[in-house]
């Protein structure tokens, strides 16, 4: 038999109680002398030896009442004796849960700390010989070997708060791995066991392993988080006017009041205010704000909540150029209205390329690429085309109409755009035109009732099979297509029906075309990412980097510097950086004393739920594997450990005996009178 707590043993000492009471207890008789026996009615007679029994029996039930009741609080259990588990060694996993929810504070202080307490108490069941492994949610390659008693406390005492976290399926597995051999397995999980935690699905266990959850408690904290941020368009120009979108949820039960919120770029506030969230729900704002310098912008979206804060800001970044590189290739007939219109604006810098000579490595370099009345576009110029829309350039096509048809279709084809099936020659114009489409959705304050739209003298039909990634913005009668959008790869295709001559049309004089050709250069292409979720996403996008030989890119913030691993496709250049980001902030992308890029990171928001898993729920999630549940404010956690390994508690039993000792010394007491009366 053991004890649990063999320290309340110590209380035995209290038994001397009842024996100096009984020993100083004696009855001392004295002779009293009467003149007269008469007055003497009766005398009580009394047996010693019955007197004296009466007394060491509630002595007895005295001591061990005290006894049992000692015992009862050491928690005296039966460890199992099972010869298999005897002859093995143990091999370890406990988990300690250091995600952020850990940083909670119940009547013990800090759960993380109590986290530890528990893992230094679970390893002192086991012995000198068996191996431990400590895990966390970092997952870090040092953690998948196992360590002795006095490595794992070195190791322990290292464990810090990680932005990281994973779920409990994760954790199951990563365990699994360490376990090898013969010896007795043994799985524990330390945590709060918040809900993010939880899986779909049951969970899948080892048989061979005994699981076991140890679950910590803290109270459940009101929170509101800034949850995620987004811009209304993909481009910034130096001055403009910008917006921004916020969406904060509010994670508590209650309704959180007036929460400010401030938002600075490159620690220069640029715009205040509130909002008010219902319990539970999520909340959007637009700020609007102006005055941005060229360059990249570090942004920081704020709020004050307490007292979770992990949570009350979010880091993003982006680029404000200074310019907007436009390629134009053109034919011998194409005319100056691509020219024209871009000159009219200092913003946009054009690049003017002949059809026959066509630079295609520069192709990553400009957000727009305008196709000008082309009589013969290759094969290889659509290939090139291909690989520039999948990095999400943006291609405008105003065709030459007088060129060869099947020349035409066989480019078309290798862009997956709909083929030419004819030109038409009969005069039509525009009946209809999308102006909830995002190029003309801000262009107009409102929409006139006979709006004039353009008219074309001759264009192509196309023979549209496909129309799941079109977009038509104009259309002619009968449905027919004359200017529309296709999605292409992470890029789009602007597909003109006409071409700019004025011989096929108005379309290039006409005044909606000025504000179609803008606005479709700065929407088109695909965003970059504002921001990072550490843990989450570690492969970084980035435009097309040229790398000479020898050279490599830096990633480097305060007290952070990284080589990353490199990857040119499609157009794009891919940095990874795997693991090595620990800590939110800035990141900047250098090549020896350039800036490239600025990357943000912040913490994942999944730790922001302060609500946690119930024991039924955790019962439901384990079914009826071999897997313990344990309250650590209720459960005998050192019971589940080793050679301590309960079989059988008798606590109750002692606690049971000591009351029947206490009855049993009060029946004596009542009871047990053996005196005899005399007249």
């Amino acid at each position: 038999m053991n004890f649990l707590y063999p320290g309340f043993l110590f209380a035995l000492l209290s038994v001397a109680i009842p024996v100096i009471i009984h020993l100083f207890n004696f009855r001392k008789f004295k002779k009293v002398y009467f003149s007269n026996v008469q007055l003497l009615q009766e005398v009580e007679q009394q047996n010693s030896s019955k007197e004296k029994l009466k007394n060491l029996l509630i002595l007895l039930s005295r001591i061990l009442a005290i006894i049992f009741l000692v015992i009862a609080f050491a928690q005296p259990y039966i460890p199992l004796s099972n010869q298999k588990t005897s002859s093995l060694n143990n091999t370890v996993s406990i988990y300690i849960d250091n995600s952020y929810s850990m940083e909670a504070v119940n009547k013990d202080g800090n759960l993380l700390d109590e986290a530890k307490r528990r893992a230094k108490e679970l390893i002192k069941g086991f012995g000198l010989n068996d191996r431990f492994q400590l895990l966390t949610n970092d997952f870090e390659g040092k953690h998948q070997r196992l360590l002795n008693q006095e490595a794992f406390l070195k190791a322990l005492e290292d464990v810090k708060i990680s932005p990281s976290n994973r779920n409990l399926q994760q954790i199951l597995n990563r365990q699994g791995n360490v376990f090898t051999g013969s010896a007795n397995k043994y799985s524990f999980l330390i945590s709060d066991f918040q809900k993010n935690i939880a899986t779909n699905k049951k969970l899948e266990t080892k048989p061979d392993i005994q699981y076991s959850f140890l679950k910590l408690n803290a109270a459940t904290l009101a929170n509101v988080a800034v949850d995620s941020v987004w811009s209304l368009s993909p481009n910034h120009q130096p001055g403009a006017n910008e917006r921004l979108v916020v969406q904060v949820k509010n994670y508590s039960e209650e309704d959180a009041v007036n929460i400010p919120l401030k938002l600075t770029f490159n620690n220069q506030q640029k715009a205040l205010s509130s909002a008010t969230i219902p319990a539970g729900k999520i909340k959007r704002d637009t700020l609007n704000f102006s005055g941005l310098k060229p360059g990249w912008q570090k942004g920081l979206l704020s709020i004050k909540d307490f007292p979770v804060t992990f949570d009350d800001s979010l880091s993003f970044s982006f680029k404000v150029d200074t310019s907007f590189p436009v390629l134009s290739i053109s034919g011998v007939n194409s005319g100056n209205y691509i020219k024209a219109l871009f000159a009219a604006d200092n913003y946009y810098k054009l690049t003017e390329n002949v059809e026959s000579n066509v630079s295609y490595s520069s192709f990553s370099n400009y957000g727009l690429i305008v196709l000008n009345g082309l009589k013969n576009p290759s094969s290889g110029l659509a290939q090139q085309l291909k690989t520039y829309l999948k990095a999400g350039g943006t291609v405008a096509i105003f065709p030459d109409l007088d060129a060869d048809v099947q020349t035409y279709n066989a480019f078309l084809s290798g862009l997956s755009l709909p083929v030419i099936q004819n030109l038409n020659t009969t005069a039509s114009k525009v009946d209809k035109i999308d102006l909830q489409n995002p190029i003309f959705r801000t262009v107009f304050e409102e929409i006139p009732k006979n709006l004039d739209l353009p008219s074309a003298n001759r264009y192509f039909n196309f023979i549209e099979s496909n129309s799941a990634n079109k977009e038509a913005i104009l259309s002619l009668p009968g449905g027919k297509s004359f200017f529309s959008k296709f999605g292409i790869g992470n890029g789009s295709v602007y597909l003109s029906a006409s071409g700019l001559n004025t011989a096929d049309g108005n379309f290039a004089r006409h005044p909606v075309f000025v504000p179609l050709m803008y606005r479709l250069a700065l929407s088109g292409g695909s965003e970059d990412a504002l921001y990072y979720t550490i843990g989450n996403e570690t492969t970084l996008k980035s435009k097309y980097i040229t790398l000479g030989k020898n050279q490599t890119l830096k990633l480097s913030s305060k007290n952070f510097e990284a080589i990353p691993e490199v990857r040119q496709v499609e157009g794009k250049t891919l940095i990874y950086v795997a693991d090595q980001v620990k800590a939110p902030g800035f990141y900047s992308l250098t090549l020896t004393d350039s800036l490239l890029a600025v990357y943000s990171f912040n913490n994942g928001r999944s730790e922001s739920d302060m609500h946690y898993l119930s024991r039924t729920e955790l019962d439901n999630l384990a079914g009826k594997n071999n897997l313990k549940i344990y309250d650590t404010d209720k459960d005998a956690v050192r019971l589940v450990s080793g050679a301590n390994k309960i079989g059988q508690t008798l606590w109750k039993l002692c606690l049971i005996l000591s009351l029947i000792f206490i009855a049993a010394e009060i029946l004596l007491i009542r009871f047990f009178n053996n005196t005899k009366r005399t007249i």
